[in-house]
């Protein structure tokens, strides 16, 4: 869970608590809108262009139009305001006009997590797109606590593996091979999922949840988890929890943040 600490709305900074926006505003009225949510590590925020790149993306496949440069100028100056934070920057575009901004602490994540399988028909209108519309998401996380899990992993009907509602999922099939969702089966193109497999050798495709439940080691990956092992899968528990491949993608994650905020200073 994330607390926020200071926000932004059309350039206005203040507290959380005096932030407001209109309630008619179809952004909370529909979910109608768009959104990013980047790690920030002290006060640099980690691939701050590939996020407001696919902010750009989910806003236009929706018909949003906003702002970037303006937007660009607040992300500057709230991130000035708060000094040098550890946590994150949400980024919020809404139907009524509005741009949101809060910068939030994170609670820290458990070790390890275990999963359980929802199965879900993508839509295909939403497809990639970070859209506000995540009662699914919410919902599915829920289902999963429901069956004593800790987080859910979306499977398609036929059984392909696709994503959790927040983070990208990576196994060790029985052969070795790390392996991950391609974007084809219709899954979110994740920053963080992107920054591992430029880094490591990494299996894209379309993978049944049989291969995923015959898995040596898996992982969630995202903004705010970073690298997070899976302890079970659908109440199976894995062999190996936090091994090989778990820590070659936290270490090259790590690295990738090192090597933008080095860039960031010269």
């Amino acid at each position: 869970m994330a607390t926020a600490v200071l926000a932004s709305v059309d350039g206005r900074i203040s507290s959380p608590a005096e932030a407001t926006i209109s309630i008619l505003d179809e952004g909370l009225v529909r979910g109608d809108g768009a959104f990013e949510v980047l790690k920030l590590y002290d006060d640099h925020p980690f691939r701050l262009v590939a996020h407001l790149d696919r902010l750009g993306r989910s806003a236009a496949a929706i018909e949003l139009d906003f702002d970037r440069q303006a937007l660009e100028a607040e992300i500057d100056a709230l991130l000035a305001r708060s000094g040098a934070p550890d946590g994150c920057l949400r980024v919020i575009v809404t139907r009524g006009g509005r741009r949101l901004l809060t910068i939030e602490e994170i609670a820290p994540f458990p070790p390890s997590a275990a999963i359980a399988l929802v199965e879900l028909s993508p839509s295909e209108i939403l497809a990639g797109v970070k859209s506000l519309s995540y009662a699914a998401n919410m919902q599915a996380s829920r289902l999963a606590a429901a069956r004593g899990a800790d987080e859910a992993v979306y499977v398609r009907p036929d059984g392909v593996v696709l994503e959790a509602p927040t983070s990208s999922i990576f196994w060790v099939d029985a052969g070795g091979e790390l392996r991950t969702p391609a974007l084809t089966v219709g899954i979110l193109d994740s920053i963080t999922r992107d920054a591992v497999i430029a880094g490591m050798p990494v299996a894209e495709g379309s993978f049944d949840r049989a291969d995923l439940l015959a898995a040596g080691e898996a992982f969630l990956a995202s903004t705010n988890r970073e690298i997070q092992p899976i302890s079970i899968v659908d109440g199976v528990r894995l062999p190996s929890v936090g091994g090989a491949a778990a820590g070659a993608a936290a270490e090259v994650l790590a690295a990738a943040v090192d090597a933008e905020r080095a860039a960031a200073r010269a």
